[in-house]
């Protein structure tokens, strides 16, 4: 196996999908544990992961330095990269930062880079980089801004890499990890497949004879956790949908048609836009805003849950993306609280199911194809669970998401009229609350400015912005300029992920 020790990166778990996908057996340990789970497992090779921390703040999580004299392959990811060059006699600075891609210069192939092309495209995300290399060590790869992007000490067989070979828009990351797994650890590769009738089988020894509900929106996640569900408890599922009022207009049709269709089941639709709005007045602070949508998703199931008797779940479309970015392990920030996750209030009456929790979004994907669910659910575009509250930014009122409903609807439409919607990951309208001056009929007008993100990703982890020919973008700024009220001026978000996360909330 290969052990990955964890310093909080939000890609960390990534690190062992990507190898678990060509059949390496992996285990995520923590720093503190990391020299006695070596000598307990005898590796084959260790990754030190990256992480949100500087290797010279205080408390910043370490390693024992022996790790690098017991003869194992080391191969250390950014933060890990600076930590084995700072232990081993390197030099770590700040002020050398790149957030999103970078090209790789191919300065020395080396073993970890064969197959890697020059000049191609890495994913970077850091604050810090080395700028002196430990003794023993070789410069492989740079980019513009870090000398030591890729590096290796051949006698020792540790390597390290500045950026994230582990993410999809790292082009040829896959081909390090393999390098790393297969030529230098030794080990052998195969193909990974995801065995659904474990998942079933797994829901089913848990939940027993007892009833679920299970909160449904109408995107892939809760509809596939849904299916998986009722494959394993029949007729004890009882779906729920929350109007929250939140949503896309005709979220809850869509819900019915699907789970009626093709699940054969009515779900349980309950009115709350009132609710929503009457606990989101005043509130403006983004994490304040989920914190109070979770509250109350929970508070309606679990009044939802008393009107059925005898339920003692509560099951979840959340998968790996949520549960990472809601701070999922024990070194890493938390980016913001995902109402299925962080949202939830600390004491619950309901037991938790998340039978997705350990996946990412294409293989959610995958597994809905093979319970043969539609296309148009499966490859549905994302929607987030706090709905339009997170597009908008400031304080949530009726008028206002109105004005963000129709503009996302705008967005919709037009992206479905290019022939767009299947080609993109999401596409949707942000209301900034920001004002900018307009003319209008000839008068002025201070009225707010609205954005547009389109964005292409794979797994949730990194993205990069559609570009799009210009003239959608111009037919998407004149009908929401002309057709929603209280709009002066429309812009196009072309942030990558990192730094900006998907969400402007």
């Amino acid at each position: 196996m290969i052990i990955i020790v964890d310093f909080g990166s939000q890609t960390c778990h990534l690190i062992g999908r990507r190898l678990r996908d060509h059949g390496i057996a992996v285990t995520i340990i923590q720093p503190e544990d990391a020299l006695s789970e070596i000598k307990k497992f005898k590796p084959k090779g260790i990754i030190l992961s990256g992480g949100p921390a500087s290797v010279y703040a205080k408390g910043a999580p370490t390693i024992d330095k022996k790790i690098f004299s017991l003869g194992i392959p080391i191969l250390g990811i950014c933060y890990g990269w600076q930590l084995t060059a700072h232990l081993l006699g390197g030099k770590v600075v700040g002020g050398h930062k790149e957030y999103g891609p970078a090209n790789l210069n191919i300065i020395n192939e080396g073993i970890i880079l064969q197959g890697v092309e020059n000049n191609s495209i890495v994913w970077v995300s850091h604050g810090d980089s080395v700028v002196t290399i430990p003794k023993g060590f070789t410069y492989l790869g740079s980019t513009e801004n870090v000398k030591a992007a890729a590096v290796a000490n051949l006698d020792k067989k540790i390597f390290g890499v500045q950026f994230h070979p582990e993410v999809d828009h790292t082009v040829f990351g896959n081909e390090i990890l393999i390098n790393f797994a297969q030529n230098i650890c030794g080990l052998k590769i195969s193909k990974k497949k995801i065995d659904i009738k474990k998942v079933i089988k797994d829901i089913k020894e848990r939940v027993g004879n007892n009833k679920i509900i299970c909160a449904v929106s109408g995107g892939v996640d809760s509809t596939v956790a849904a299916t998986l569900i009722g494959k394993a408890i029949g007729k004890n599922l009882y779906p729920i949908y929350i109007e929250s009022g939140l949503m896309r207009v005709g979220t809850k049709e869509e819900v019915l048609q699907i789970f009626q269709k093709h699940l054969k089941i009515t779900p349980i639709i309950v009115e709350a836009e009132k609710e929503f709005l009457s606990a989101l007045k005043g509130i403006t602070d983004p994490e304040e805003k989920r914190k109070t949508i979770g509250k109350i998703y929970i508070e309606l199931f679990e009044r939802e849950a008393k009107k059925l008797k005898g339920v003692k779940f509560l099951a979840q479309g959340t998968i790996y993306s949520d549960v990472i970015e809601s701070k999922g392990t024990k070194k890493a920030d938390k980016i913001k609280s995902h109402h299925n996750v962080g949202g939830l209030p600390d004491e619950m009456n309901l037991e938790l199911l998340e039978p997705l929790r350990d996946f990412y979004k294409d293989e959610v994907r995958l597994i809905g194809e093979k319970l043969g669910l539609p296309k148009e659910v499966v490859f549905k575009q994302v929607f987030p669970g706090p709905g339009q509250a997170i597009r908008i930014i400031g304080e949530v009122t009726k008028e206002r998401l109105e004005r963000q409903q129709q503009a996302d609807a705008v967005v919709l439409e037009e992206i479905k009229k290019a022939e767009l919607y299947g080609k993109v990951y999401m596409s949707f309208a942000i209301l900034t609350n920001t004002k900018s001056t307009a003319v209008k009929g000839d008068e002025r007008a201070h009225l707010e400015v609205m954005a547009v993100r389109i964005i292409e990703s794979k797994d949730v982890m990194t993205t990069v912005w559609s570009k799009l020919p210009y003239e959608i973008l111009q037919k998407i700024s004149s009908r929401i300029v002309n057709e929603v009220p209280g709009v002066s001026r429309v812009v196009y978000d072309i942030t990558t992920k990192p730094p900006a996360t998907m969400e402007w909330e």
